[in-house]
């Protein structure tokens, strides 16, 4: 084989890779949660603040879709329902939360 010595080849083999900044696992693995935050967390945040204003601001006239694909009118409104009418003489109770979009707001201004 060579005339090297053996402590001199484990001494090599032991040096880890020089692989600069990415090369470390834990920067990689931060710098992937990071880009998980911005491509996933952060936008459905977003989107939930949005619909929890949108649900707190119904009120009465407004015209709804719910999360069924039921459309109606908002006849009332309670702490945590909606009465809806969707057809004439028919009225049915949601949860608010079942709102998925207001299509058209209501053209009475309540005092």
């Amino acid at each position: 084989m060579t005339d090297l010595p053996l402590t001199f080849l484990l001494a090599q083999a032991a040096t880890p890779p020089q692989g600069g900044l990415l090369g470390n696992p834990l920067v990689f693995m931060v710098l992937m949660f990071v880009m998980m935050y911005f491509l996933l967390i952060r936008p459905q945040r977003q989107r939930q603040k949005e619909h929890d204003r949108l649900i707190a601001n119904v009120k009465v006239g407004d015209h709804v879709a719910m999360n069924g694909g039921e459309h109606g009118i908002i006849t009332s409104v309670k702490e945590r329902t909606v009465m809806l009418k969707v057809a004439d003489n028919v009225k049915i109770e949601y949860d608010r939360t079942a709102i998925a979009a207001i299509t058209k707001k209501s053209d009475v201004v309540e005092a």
